[in-house]
Order: C-alpha cells, then sequence, then structure tokens
C-alpha cells in the first residue's frame, strides 16, 4: 500500500538550469513522529499506515507522482554574496493544488546530498526538524503567512555535529521555494533567458496581476513590509534574513536560528552565526528594505529602459520603510486595543516599548497582560507604568472592543526558546509527548488555557537561552 498524493507539478517544467533531478537517499529505519492530518486534508492527502507515512517522507519511497529535484539559487549571507547555493539538504517532491486552486510545494528537508550541498551530509538532525516544526505550525495558528510542517520522521541514522545525533526529515509545505536568491542566480550569470522565464513563472504563480517587473517588485514589497511588521509585532526574530532565506511568495521560510524575545530589548540577537547583530529584532526592518533592493537589482535586465527602471526601482525600494511603518502602527495600535491607529499614537505605543525595555518586561506576557488588566505587574517601575496607562486609557475610553481586539491579536502562547529547549532535549531522550503537547497549546495561541499556564512563564536564569543555532 502507498500514499496518495495527488501531484500536479510545474516548475520541473522550467529549464533544467534552474534545478538538478535525483531521488532522496535512503535512511536505516524510519519511523513517523508527527503527521499533520489536518493540513493534509486540505490537499486531498488522506492520512495512510504510519509506516507507510515514514517511508515517504524519510524519501525511502516516491510516492507515484512526485518528481524530486533540488532547486538552485544564490544569496547575499550575511552581507557577503555566494553565486551558489542550493537546496543541499532538501528535495522537492512535488506540487499539490488545493482546492480553491492554489499551489503548494511538498518538500522533504534532510534528504541526503545534493549537487549544492557543498561538502555538507544532506541530513538533518531531530532537534532543528522538531523546531521547525512547532515554530511553524505555531507562527500558522498566530495568523502570520509560514510554511507549514506536513510531517516528521525519525531516521534511525545519526547525524554527526559536533557529536553525534539522531537523524530526522521535515516535510514542508510552502506556497513555492522561489528565494530573492534564485533571481540572483540567474542574474549573477547575466543568463537573462532564465531570469525571464523565472519571472513569468512567478508572476503566474504568485502574483497574477502582475505584468511588469514594476508590478512585480511592487507586490513582492507589499507582502514582505506586512509580513516583517507582522514579525515585530509578535516579539519573532528570524535570525538569518540572507536574500535566500527571502521567498518571493511573502511567507516565513528557514526556522534555522529564529526565536522568540522574552525581555523586550530591541537589539535582541539570539542566532549563534549572526556574530555583529546584523539580524537583530529591531534589524529587521532594515534589512527587509536591503534585500528588496536586490531583487530590485536583479529585475533591472528585464527592462526596456534600464536608466529609467533604476529610478522606479531606487523610489520603490525607498518608498518601503514608510510602508512598514504603517503596517508597524496598525499591528502595535490592535495590540494596545486601537482599530485605526494614527501617528499621534505612534508615540503612546513607542513610549510603552521603552518602558518595556527599560524594565525588562516580557513581551508577550506584558501585552496580554495589557487586555486583562493586569500588566502594571510586569514593571519594576510602577509610578512610570501608572502614568502612562493614564494616557492610554484617555486615548482608549471612547474606543469601542478595545478588549476584545487586544484579546484577538496579543497571544497567552508562543514557542518560548526555553521550552523548545526542553521539548528538544527530551524527544533526545525519546519522550516526545513535550513536542506534542507544544503542538496542541500553540494551536490556540490566543485562548486562556489555564492547564497550561506554565508555557506562559518566563525562564528562570538557569533556563534562559542564550543562542540558538542553525540546523545545518
Amino acid at each position: 500500500m502507498t500514499l496518495t498524493i495527488p501531484f500536479s507539478n510545474s516548475y520541473g517544467k522550467l529549464p533544467p538550469r534552474f534545478f538538478t533531478r535525483q531521488a532522496a537517499t535512503p535512511v536505516a529505519a524510519p519511523e513517523l513522529i508527527a503527521f499533520n492530518d489536518a493540513l493534509a486534508a486540505r490537499f486531498g492527502i488522506a492520512r495512510g499506515p504510519d509506516d507507510v507515512l515514514a517511508r515517504i517522507f524519510s524519501g525511502n519511497e516516491a510516492p507515484d507522482g512526485a518528481d524530486p529535484l533540488a532547486q538552485v539559487y544564490a544569496g547575499h549571507q550575511f552581507g557577503g554574496f555566494s553565486p551558489q547555493l542550493g537546496d543541499g539538504r532538501a528535495l522537492l517532491l512535488g506540487e499539490v493544488e488545493a482546492p480553491d486552486g492554489t499551489r503548494f510545494d511538498i518538500q522533504l528537508k534532510g534528504a541526503g546530498r545534493t549537487p549544492y550541498s557543498r561538502g555538507g551530509d544532506g541530513r538533518a538532525w531531530l532537534g532543528p526538524v522538531l523546531r521547525e516544526y512547532v515554530v511553524s505550525e505555531a507562527m500558522a495558528a498566530l495568523g502570520v503567512p509560514t510554511t507549514r510542517a506536513l510531517a516528521a520522521v525519525a531516521t534511525g541514522e545519526p547525524v554527526f555535529r559536533e557529536t553525534a545525533l539522531p537523524g530526522a526529515v521535515l516535510t514542508r509545505v510552502a506556497s513555492s521555494h522561489i528565494r530573492v536568491g534564485t533571481f540572483q542566480f540567474f542574474a549573477a550569470r547575466r543568463d537573462f533567458e532564465a531570469l525571464k522565464a523565472l519571472f513569468d513563472y512567478t508572476c503566474a504563480r504568485h502574483y497574477p496581476d502582475a505584468r511588469t517587473p514594476d508590478e512585480l517588485l511592487t507586490a513582492v514589497i507589499d507582502a514582505q513590509a506586512s509580513l516583517v511588521a507582522h514579525w515585530l509585532s509578535l516579539g519573532f526574530i528570524h535570525g538569518v534574513m540572507n536574500t535566500d532565506n527571502t521567498a518571493l511568495s511573502g511567507e516565513t521560510i528557514d526556522y534555522g536560528p529564529c526565536a522568540f524575545i522574552d525581555d523586550y530589548h530591541p537589539q535582541t540577537v539570539f542566532s549563534s552565526i549572526d556574530r555583529h547583530g546584523r539580524y537583530a529584532y529591531d534589524n529587521q526592518a532594515d534589512v527587509i528594505v536591503w534585500n528588496m533592493a536586490q531583487l530590485a537589482t536583479c529585475l533591472v535586465p528585464l527592462c526596456n529602459d534600464q536608466d529609467e527602471a533604476v529610478e522606479r526601482f531606487t523610489a520603490a525600494v525607498h518608498a518601503m520603510p514608510g510602508k512598514i511603518e504603517a503596517q508597524w502602527l496598525a499591528r502595535f495600535g490592535a495590540k494596545v486595543g486601537l482599530s485605526n491607529a494614527n501617528e499621534d499614537d505612534r508615540a503612546l505605543i513607542s513610549d510603552l516599548l521603552d518602558l518595556m525595555a527599560r524594565n525588562g518586561a516580557d513581551f508577550t506576557n506584558t501585552f496580554r497582560a495589557l487586555a486583562h488588566g493586569t500588566a502594571r505587574d510586569q514593571f519594576t517601575d510602577r509610578p512610570a507604568y501608572d502614568a502612562w496607562h493614564s494616557r492610554w486609557q484617555a486615548r482608549i475610553e471612547s474606543v469601542p472592543d478595545a478588549q476584545s481586539r487586544m484579546m484577538q491579536t496579543n497571544p497567552a502562547f508562543i514557542p518560548r526558546n526555553h521550552r523548545v529547549e526542553e521539548m528538544i532535549q527530551a524527544a533526545v531522550a525519546g519522550d516526545f509527548a513535550p513536542f506534542h503537547r507544544l503542538l496542541q497549546v500553540l494551536g490556540a495561541p490566543y485562548t486562556d488555557q489555564p492547564g497550561a499556564a506554565d508555557l506562559t512563564r518566563q525562564p528562570a536564569p538557569g533556563e534562559r537561552v542564550q543562542q540558538t543555532f542553525c540546523g545545518t
């Protein structure tokens, strides 16, 4: 018995230089850890026996209609350009269409070496697989555009990093895996035929109303401005906002050293490879503008008058910070109960954030407590908070449904870093109960769940996560 996946593949019809076709490398003893039944049902995938799911989503067995391939791309990594990167440990199994006609990729991560592995083993160990599963599903429940997790499978083989670790494979679902770095790969080679094919494919798949490079650039800028403002409103730090990790679809992709802020500070950094804070929490808005400038550069050769295109694209990129600020104001305005926050409210919100930073207040708990009327307990300088609270109370007293709005925009639950680490350590020891508990609780982040109150607690000093690590 095999699993029926209604594949409808299109990326593999692009020219061969876009990818390398190959099968996954089999693993020794695949065992299913988790399967996302609700997500599978969306694509008409019926759950099969666990052993069948384990074989397929480890790469040991290719389902009918699959077209496994590794995509090639380039990218700026921490500001330095790498002319060829690509899927070094991932394979696109194929694509499926949802009933509404939306197309999605199904990709295996940790499926073995590819021509783009650059000396790596092409594998993933259990920790990053479970982290991406939990965090991506939590982000989806929080309402953030994101890739999703369809399955996690243990391989029964060790993966060697600093030490031997249990191996695993993640099955990721994405609107596509087209990245800024995909455009950079062909632009850097002056392969304008491939660049035009990629442009046409991206517009057709994601932005069907876009007919010109200007329209595509504007659409992607708008999507990314909205996405990053959403991240900021939740205290999320991506951790590795390289251009190869920036999806043209506007989804959050590649949950490597990602993290959520506990005590609020705008320059918070967790990623062990971000040694200079390039991708700190408060820098993410600037970085995405820089990334869009790289995309704009790639699109210039597709224009008839390239000098004029440079002027237009420069203006579009320079307008992006204003778009992010507008999205930021709308999202943070909702967090303090305002349905139509205006520029006069920006100081009120910023003053609260400054107060939180000075008091070491927990980002998530402070906003949730504000909705409950107990935020004063989050501050050590309570007279300063009382002064701010009086200003805020005067502002929202005539705003209808302010508390309801706050409850819907300020989650009670996020995947806190120390809880994710606890979950990983338990799983390494063979206990997956914390993993499944996190999935269940984080699936309803805006609902008070008294039985899970421990998952709202800040880390104790000995539990605090100082660094997060990339899965490679």
